[in-house]
C-alpha cells in the first residue's frame, strides 16, 4: 500500500471530561476516495478539524508529506472580503480558476460576499477549495443546502479532482458515487473498510454483532471471578492478587462498554386524525415575481396518505409552492382548494431560530416549566430530551454546544411533539446521521397523514416518495408517479436549457437586426441597487426580530405582541425571498447584456 500524504498517528483529544479520540489512527493516500461515518456527536467534525490542522491533539500526531497541499470545506463556512471573487483566490488560487469554478457553480464572481443564502455559502466555499487544486480535499457535509443539479456538478468535479478526499456526509446516494473507502468514527477510534460505501451497512452489522458477542463473553468471565471473589480471596490475598487486580480491570473494562452502549431514538409521530380523503385540489396555478415566472398552469390533486416530494434547483420556487398549496401565498392565477379537519405541521429548518446562549430544556418548553406536551400527553422534558438521544447534562447546556446534527434533532423534537395530519418538511435531512435518517424514514413510512418534502437527499426521496413534483425555474412544472429515480428516467432533460434548433436560411435575406442593448436600463439599474440595500437590511431585520421574539415570557406576558412580531418576520423572511429571486433575475440580466456587448 502506498504511504499515506496525510495521516494521524495514535491521537488522543478530550472535551473537557469528556475523551473524544483515544488512540485514532487514520491515513489518506494520493488520490483515495474516502467518507468518514458516524453518529452525531461522535466527533467527525473535530477529527476533521485535526486532520485539517486547525487543531492540536492532546497526545499523538499529525504527519503530513512536505509540500501538501490541504483544502477543508467545513461544515459552516464563513465567506469574507468584498466580493465572492476575493474571498475564492484568498487560499492562493488563480483568477482565472475562481472563476471558472464559482461560474461552474452559478455564482457570479462579482456578487457580494455578505447577504448570501445557505445554499450560495456553501457553492462559494465550494468553488474556493475546487479552485486551489488541492493534494488533500477535506468536505464536511458538502450537500448541506445544495440543490440536487448542484450535487452532481460537485460530484462530476470531485470525479475528475486529482486531489485524496473524505467527506462527511449524510448522503448515501453521494458517497455511494464518490468515495471508495470508508471510516467508522465509534466509541473514540475509527475503523477503516477498504470498500466502497455500498458494503457499509452490512459492514457494520458484523462488527456490532462481533462487539455484542464479545460484551456477552466478558459478563460472563466477569459474572465468574464474582463468583470466585464471594468464595473468600480475602484468605488467600496474597497468592490471588494478580487475579484480583484482573477482577477489578475486568469491572473497568464492562463499565466502559455500558456507557459506550448508544441508546434507541425513540421518536414518535402521531397524526392528528383523519383529514378528509381530498387534501390539496390545484388547478392552473400561476406565480411570477417581477419579470420570472415560477410555475405556469400547474395543477394536482394530492390526496390523504400521500407522500409528495418537491425537487429542483435553488431559487425554481420550491418553498414557493409549499407555501401556494398551503394557502399561505395568493396564486397570480387559478386555485387552491384545502381538505377538510387538515391539522399541519410545517418544519422550516430556516425560520425556526435557535438563539446559541438558549438552553436546550428552554427550547422544548417555551412557556416555561419541567413539562412538555407531546402529542396530547403531559411529558417531563428530560424524559422527552432522552428519547432524541440527549443526556441530562446536555439538557442544562446552551444550543451552541450542541453539532449540527444534535441542533437539527432539537427542532426534530420540537416539532414532532405537536400531532399533525398533514406534515411539511423542508430540507428535513440536513446534520442528521444516517441512524437518525434511517428513524425518521421508519417513522415517516409508518405516518398515517400526508407529507409534502422539500429535499435534496435523492436516496430518502426515493425510500418515501410516492410522487415527485420537480420545478425547472422556467415557469414548468412536472410531476411523476415514484422517487427521484422514477422521474429521472421519465424527464431526463427536464432541468436542462432548451436552445432552439438553427434552420436553414431561405427567401429573401433577413433585415438588419436592430441594436442591442447593452446594459440595463436606468430603471433596472436603480431597482437592482435598491435589492442589493434590501438584501443586506432585511437579515439584520429579520435577526432583530428573532431576539425580540425569543425573549423569555413573551407568549405569556404579551400574546399580542408575540403575534405582531411573528406577522412581522414572516413579512420580512417572504420580502427577502422575494428579494434574493428578483436579484438573481436581473443579475443574469446584466451578465447576458454584459457578455452580447
Amino acid at each position: 500500500m502506498r504511504p499515506p500524504i496525510l495521516a494521524l498517528k495514535a491521537v488522543r483529544l478530550a472535551d473537557g471530561p469528556k475523551m473524544l479520540f483515544d488512540g485514532v489512527e487514520i491515513g489518506l493516500e494520493s488520490r483515495v476516495r474516502a467518507c468518514l461515518v458516524g453518529r452525531n456527536g461522535a466527533g467527525k467534525t473535530t477529527l476533521m478539524r485535526v486532520l485539517a490542522g486547525q487543531i492540536e491533539p492532546d497526545d499523538g500526531e499529525r504527519v503530513v508529506t512536505p509540500g501538501t497541499r490541504v483544502a477543508f470545506v467545513p461544515q459552516e463556512p464563513v465567506i469574507v472580503g468584498e466580493t465572492v471573487l476575493d474571498y475564492a483566490t484568498a487560499g492562493g488560487a488563480q483568477d482565472y480558476e475562481a472563476e471558472a469554478m464559482l461560474d461552474l457553480f452559478g455564482i457570479p464572481t462579482a456578487r457580494s460576499a455578505q447577504g448570501l443564502s445557505g445554499g450560495e455559502i456553501r457553492r462559494v466555499a465550494l468553488a474556493r477549495a475546487l479552485a486551489e487544486d488541492p493534494d488533500v480535499l477535506l468536505l464536511d457535509e458538502p450537500t448541506n443546502h445544495l440543490d440536487i443539479l448542484a450535487i452532481e456538478t460537485l460530484e462530476a468535479e470531485l470525479a475528475k479532482s486529482k486531489a485524496a478526499i473524505l467527506i462527511v456526509s449524510h448522503d448515501r446516494a453521494f458517497l455511494q458515487r464518490t468515495t471508495g473507502r470508508c471510516f467508522w468514527l465509534e466509541h473514540r477510534k475509527v475503523r477503516a473498510l477498504d470498500r466502497d460505501f455500498s458494503a457499509f451497512d452490512d459492514w457494520v452489522e458484523k462488527v456490532l454483532a462481533g462487539e455484542a458477542e464479545e460484551s456477552r463473553r466478558i459478563d460472563k468471565q466477569l459474572e465468574r471471578e464474582e463468583y470466585w471473589l464471594q468464595r473468600g480471596v480475602t484468605g488467600r490475598r496474597a497468592r490471588n492478587e494478580g487475579r484480583r487486580r484482573a477482577l477489578l480491570d475486568l469491572r473497568k473494562v464492562s463499565a466502559e462498554r455500558q456507557k459506550e452502549v448508544r441508546g434507541d431514538m425513540n421518536i414518535g409521530l402521531a397524526s392528528s386524525g383523519l383529514s378528509g380523503k381530498r387534501v390539496v385540489e390545484v388547478k392552473d396555478l400561476a406565480k411570477r415575481f417581477g419579470d420570472r415566472v415560477l410555475l405556469k398552469g400547474f395543477s394536482t390533486r394530492i390526496l390523504r396518505g400521500d407522500r409528495v416530494a418537491i425537487v429542483g434547483p435553488n431559487g425554481a420556487g420550491k418553498t414557493t409552492l409549499v407555501k401556494l398549496l398551503l394557502g399561505e401565498l395568493a396564486p397570480d392565477s387559478g386555485s387552491v382548494q384545502l381538505g377538510a379537519n387538515l391539522d399541519i405541521a410545517y418544519i422550516d429548518q430556516s425560520r425556526i431560530a435557535l438563539r446559541p446562549d438558549m438552553m436546550l430544556r428552554d427550547v422544548l418548553t417555551p412557556l416555561g416549566g419541567d413539562q412538555v406536551m407531546v402529542r396530547g400527553q403531559p411529558r417531563h422534558v428530560n424524559a422527552y430530551a432522552k428519547d432524541f438521544l440527549f443526556t441530562e447534562s446536555q439538557i442544562r447546556q446552551p444550543v451552541k454546544s450542541l453539532s449540527g446534527g444534535e441542533r437539527n434533532r432539537l427542532l426534530l423534537a420540537r416539532a414532532l411533539a405537536t400531532p399533525a395530519n398533514l406534515l411539511v418538511l423542508d430540507e428535513p435531512t440536513n446534520d442528521l446521521d444516517m441512524d437518525t435518517l434511517d428513524l425518521l424514514e421508519d417513522v415517516l413510512a409508518d405516518y398515517e397523514g400526508t407529507l409534502l418534502l422539500v429535499s435534496h437527499d435523492r436516496d430518502f426521496i426515493d425510500r418515501l416518495a410516492t410522487s415527485t413534483i420537480a420545478l425547472n425555474g422556467r415557469g414548468e412544472v412536472v410531476e411523476t408517479p415514484g422517487g427521484w429515480q422514477d422521474f429521472l428516467s421519465q424527464n431526463p432533460d427536464f432541468f436542462k436549457l432548451k436552445t432552439p434548433r438553427s434552420e436553414p436560411t431561405r427567401g429573401p435575406a433577413p433585415k438588419a437586426a436592430l441594436p442591442k442593448a447593452v446594459k440595463l436600463s436606468y430603471k433596472d439599474q436603480r431597482r437592482l441597487q435598491e435589492l442589493d440595500a434590501l438584501l443586506l437590511a432585511l437579515p439584520v431585520r429579520i435577526a432583530g426580530l428573532e431576539d425580540q421574539l425569543a425573549a423569555p415570557n413573551l407568549y405569556s406576558a404579551k400574546p399580542d405582541r408575540f403575534a405582531a412580531l411573528t406577522r412581522d418576520l414572516e413579512a420580512a423572511q417572504a420580502e427577502l425571498a422575494a428579494a434574493e429571486e428578483e436579484w438573481l433575475v436581473r443579475e443574469e440580466q446584466k451578465e447576458t447584456l454584459e457578455k452580447g456587448a
